[in-house]
C-alpha cells in the first residue's frame, strides 16, 4: 500500500527527538553501564519510573482517557497525565484522538498506525512522519471538558522534559554527584523511554500480526499473552478490540493484566468507580460466534477445493459445525430472554466451542 505522507505537516520536532532519545538509550547508556556499572539507587530509579510512565499509559492514556473504561477522582488523573507526559508519548489530548481513529477505522487507511501499510509503519514509522493535528480535534471533545487535561495538554514537554528527564538527573546528583546525574539522566530517563515507548509500540505492531484471534477476526488485533507480560496486560489485544470499552484487557482470571488489577484495587481504596465491563454471556457469545465462523470457513474450503476427506469425516465436520451453530442459538436465545445464566453454564458453552473447533482442526486442514 502506497503511503501519502504530507511532509510539510510533520512534526519534524517531535521525529529529531524520538531519534535523539533512542540513540542515547541505545549507545550511550550501555557505554555508561559497561564503564560505570550500575548501582541500588539508579535501579530503583528505574524501575520506579518504568511502572509509573509504562502504568499512567495503559492506565491512564488508554482505559481511562481514550476509552472511559472507569471514572477516576484528580489524584489518579493527576498523577497519570503528569508521569504519562514523561513516556514522551505525546499529551493524552493528541494520544487519545490517534487512538480512537484507530479503533474507528482499524486496518483502514483513516487508522494512523495501519497494519496495513506494514510492520514497521505501525510500530515507529508512524511516530516518525507523525503528522501534526488539525484542528479540531473533534472525536476527543469530552477531554476538553476536563481542566487537567488541557493544563496536560498545554505543557506536556515541560513536565515530560522537567519530571522525566530533569528529576531523575538531579535526584542522581543529590544521591551520587555529577556522576550519579548521569547516570540518572541515562538510565531512569533516556533508556526508561525508550523501553517504555517500545513497549508501546509493539501493541500497535506485534498485536496486529502474531497471536490468536479467539473472540473476533474481523480485523487484525490478535491475543499475545507473551506481550502481556511486558505490556502491563495490554497484549490481550483481540479482546480489546472486540470489547473496547472493558476496563480489562485480560479478562480471564488467570489473564496477566497488572493495570486491570490496579484499577479494580483503585476502586476498592474510591480513587475510581464505575468500571464498565461487558456482561460474561456476550463474551462467551463472541468466542462461539468466532468459533462457528471458523468452521464454517473450513467446510468451505473443502467444498471448494475439493479437499480429499473421507464421507465418514465429514459428516463429522458436518455435525460438529452444527453443534457449534445450535449452541451460538442457544445462548444468543438465553441472552435476548435475560435467562439467569450460571458461570457453570456459560463455561460449559465455551468448553463444548473450544471441543468442537479442536475436533474440527484434527479432521480438516487450515485454509491456506
Amino acid at each position: 500500500m502506497a503511503l501519502r505522507v504530507p511532509y510539510k505537516r510533520v512534526d519534524w520536532i517531535n521525529t529529531a527527538f524520538l531519534l535523539i532519545v533512542t540513540l542515547v538509550a541505545i549507545i550511550a547508556a550501555p557505554i555508561f553501564i559497561w564503564k560505570h556499572g550500575v548501582n541500588g539507587f539508579q535501579i530503583g530509579m528505574f524501575t520506579f519510573y518504568s511502572l509509573a510512565t509504562g502504568m499512567s499509559i495503559t492506565l491512564g492514556y488508554h482505559r481511562l482517557f481514550s476509552h472511559l473504561s472507569f471514572k477516576a477522582k484528580w489524584p489518579v488523573r493527576l498523577f497519570t497525565l503528569v508521569f504519562g507526559a514523561c513516556a514522551f508519548e505525546n499529551s493524552v489530548l493528541n494520544w487519545a484522538s490517534d487512538h480512537r481513529r484507530h479503533h474507528k477505522h482499524v486496518d483502514h487507511d483513516d487508522d494512523p498506525y495501519n497494519i496495513q501499510n506494514g510492520f514497521f509503519w505501525a510500530h515507529i514509522g508512524w511516530i516518525l512522519f507523525k503528522v501534526l493535528p488539525e484542528p479540531p480535534l473533534d472525536n476527543v471533545a469530552d477531554l476538553r471538558k476536563d481542566k487537567l487535561v488541557m493544563w496536560q495538554h498545554r505543557y506536556d514537554k515541560l513536565i515530560a522534559l522537567g519530571v522525566g528527564l530533569a528529576l531523575p538527573a538531579a535526584l542522581g546528583y543529590l544521591h551520587g554527584g555529577p556522576l550519579g546525574a548521569l547516570g540518572g539522566f541515562l538510565i531512569a530517563g533516556a533508556l526508561r523511554v525508550f523501553v517504555v515507548q517500545q513497549c508501546t509500540f509493539f501493541i500497535n505492531s506485534l498485536c496486529h500480526t502474531i497471536g490468536r484471534q479467539p473472540y473476533s477476526s474481523k480485523n487484525s488485533a490478535r491475543d499475545s499473552a507473551i506481550m502481556a507480560l511486558f505490556t502491563f496486560g495490554e497484549g490481550y489485544h483481540n479482546f480489546h478490540h472486540a470489547f473496547q470499552h472493558d476496563y480489562r484487557n485480560g479478562v480471564k482470571a488467570w489473564n496477566w493484566d497488572p493495570t486491570k488489577w490496579a484499577i479494580w484495587l483503585l476502586s476498592k481504596l474510591g480513587l475510581v468507580s464505575d468500571l464498565r465491563m461487558v456482561p460474561e454471556e456476550k463474551i462467551a457469545l463472541a468466542e462461539i460466534a468466532e468459533a462457528r465462523r471458523r468452521a464454517e470457513e473450513r467446510l468451505a474450503h473443502i467444498q471448494e477445493n475439493g479437499v480429499s476427506v473421507c464421507d465418514k469425516a465429514l459428516a463429522t465436520v458436518h455435525d460438529l459445525q452444527e453443534k457449534l451453530s445450535a449452541a451460538y442459538h442457544e445462548l444468543e436465545h438465553a441472552i435476548a430472554e435475560k435467562a439467569d445464566m450460571s458461570g457453570k453454564a456459560l463455561n460449559r458453552w465455551r468448553r463444548e466451542a473450544r471441543e468442537l473447533v479442536a475436533a474440527l482442526g484434527q479432521l480438516t486442514p487450515l485454509p491456506a
